[in-house]
């Protein structure tokens, strides 16, 4: 995809757009002429990827679906309060003019009407090379309708019944179909993967759709459906292709530095490219990972790893997925500080105290009081704890952090440093990990626990942690718990983990520190039954189409 911006411009100017189009996301109609040259349908195709993506590599449409899907999980935490519309994704105080919402549905649209106009003009059988292209646009269309039923219709295992998005599936400036529901968005998507999986038969990398990357996308889809036979179906044939294979532990640790060429299970990913995405300084400031992380000095760095993120990742201290945490340790004189931390439970604010060690004792004082750190042994892990006021606090023992806010800076990079590029990132859309994860939830629904665990395992031997046995699984903990809890590790800030909890009728728990519990009436929990789960259509197109129907 190198040099895609500049192909966008050139499609851009080519469909004649219409500077309406943020009234109305179906103008955008390409010409008759567009298609006089078979090369113009490379070239369009090309242009919807590249819509996908946006025109700075930062406005398009992962851009905000990316927001939109982890910002209101439980594995990230704001350190202030910001103008950006963003704050409105993290801590459920959903708004229906959301600047950030309202372009994903119009960016979702012009990709759609994209696909539909090269869908409707190319003859299907004509080479392998047209229907590769035309299997392209089926699949680019399933996903996006995918992604935008997972955002404005509630789960399919909630109720298929309710009301999910308008289906636009023609070019036709007078088509605006009102909202279907949510069992006709999948079966809709579910056409289209399975038409794209069979016209494509030539693998143009991680950078393309392909014949695996509809099969990718279809486990998943039928995952969410709680199709388990499909489920599996489908993931075995992407793991039985032969065409990716899990990345070692090692590089799985710097997964985030490289390009999708270069990444063995990426199955299909957005790209960007340093040579023409990200050029200017000023563009690594707007990307997902610019929230993360400040590198070399660029990015805000305002969103943290999470507390109860933290905690699983602690676990087990050789896991690979505690390479994309950075911790901002505070240096004096050259060295770092030590320190005990804990969360207060009754006000959700981190407490830190910088410790002293003296003859193998380590202490330290408050208020006039000297404080020793004690430890012992649980479950083959070190636990630190001191005896205070009120009984027993367990701490973490490690050193002092920068903070913002009162915030200790836990930065993130697995949205940042492809080709060692400050914040230039490629967002997977499928990996090839994520068939062992589906498999094992769909085994563990079927009530077969071992092939479940079996599947886990292959994911936790890869992050070097240890693996479970059927017999000795963690206190409290069930089958589908262990999946679900893996597919947590596994896939934070990719942007499933919001799909996962609620799909499953689950309560996303957020009683941890970050701003999203500031103000008046914060969630501390979020039920999978809320309102909130959903977002609102975006207000100015029901007033353009006042038929649309808008969500409680």
């Amino acid at each position: 995809m190198k040099n895609i911006k500049y192909i966008y411009i050139i499609i851009l100017a080519a469909f004649c757009l219409s500077c309406e189009l943020e009234k109305n996301p179906y103008d955008e109609i390409a010409v008759e002429e567009l298609f006089e040259d078979p090369a113009a349908v490379e070239t369009a195709t090309l242009g919807n990827y590249a819509l996908l993506k946006g025109s700075s590599g930062f406005d398009g449409w992962t851009d905000d679906l990316h927001r939109i899907s982890e910002y209101p999980g439980d594995n990230i935490a704001l350190s202030g309060g910001t103008t950006d519309h963003l704050f409105f994704l993290y801590n459920y105080q959903s708004i229906v003019n959301n600047s950030r919402v309202n372009r994903f549905w119009s960016n979702s649209y012009k990709a759609a009407v994209g696909c539909n106009t090269i869908i409707e003009r190319i003859t299907e059988g004509e080479s392998p090379e047209s229907d590769q292209l035309l299997g392209e646009n089926y699949y680019l269309r399933g996903l996006i309708y995918f992604q935008m039923g997972n955002i404005f219709g509630r789960p399919y295992t909630q109720d298929p019944s309710s009301l999910s998005i308008p289906l636009k599936l023609t070019s036709d400036t007078e088509d605006r179909p009102n909202r279907s529901t949510v069992q006709q968005v999948y079966e809709q998507v579910i056409d289209d993967l399975k038409k794209a999986e069979e016209l494509m038969t030539i693998n143009k990398g991680a950078s393309f759709a392909s014949k695996e990357a509809a099969q990718a996308l279809l486990s998943r889809v039928y995952l969410y459906q709680e199709d388990h036979a499909n489920t599996i179906a489908y993931a075995d044939q992407v793991l039985e292709s032969g065409t990716y294979t899990l990345l070692s532990t090692a590089d799985f640790s710097i997964m985030n530095t490289l390009t999708p060429a270069e990444n063995n299970e990426a199955i299909f990913s957005v790209t960007l490219n340093s040579n023409s995405d990200l050029l200017g300084g000023s563009d690594h400031w707007f990307t997902p990972g610019s929230m993360y992380a400040t590198i070399q000095g660029v990015g805000w760095g305002e969103m943290h790893a999470s507390r109860s993120y933290l905690e699983l990742l602690e676990k087990n201290p050789t896991d690979a997925r505690r390479s994309f945490i950075d911790p901002q340790y505070i240096i004096e004189e050259g060295e770092r500080v030590p320190a005990v931390f804990w969360v207060n439970e009754e006000t959700y604010t981190y407490e830190f105290r910088r410790t002293q060690e003296a003859d193998g004792v380590i202490t330290f004082e408050e208020e006039g009081t000297v404080y020793t750190v004690e430890s012992e042994e649980v479950d083959g892990k070190t636990v630190y704890f001191f005896n205070g006021s009120n009984g027993r606090q367990d701490v973490e023992y490690d050193f002092d952090l920068e903070k913002r806010n009162g915030y200790p800076k836990f930065f993130i990079t697995k949205a940042s440093l492809q080709e060692e590029d400050r914040h230039l990132w490629s967002p997977n859309v499928s990996r090839l990990a994520e068939m062992y994860l589906n498999k094992a939830e769909a085994y563990a629904k079927q009530g077969n626990e071992q092939l479940a665990l079996d599947n886990v395992n292959v994911i936790r031997e890869r992050a070097g942690v240890p693996t479970y046995n059927l017999g000795s699984l963690p206190d409290g903990m069930d089958i589908l718990d262990v999946v679900l809890e893996e597919r947590r590790l596994e896939f934070a800030y990719e942007g499933q983990r919001r799909f996962d909890v609620y799909r499953n009728g689950r309560t996303m728990d957020r009683r941890y520190p970050g701003t999203h519990l500031n103000g008046t009436n914060p969630f501390f929990e979020i039920p999978a039954s809320s309102p909130r789960i959903v977002e609102f259509i975006p207000e100015q197109q029901i007033i353009l189409q006042p038929s649309l129907t808008q969500n409680d």
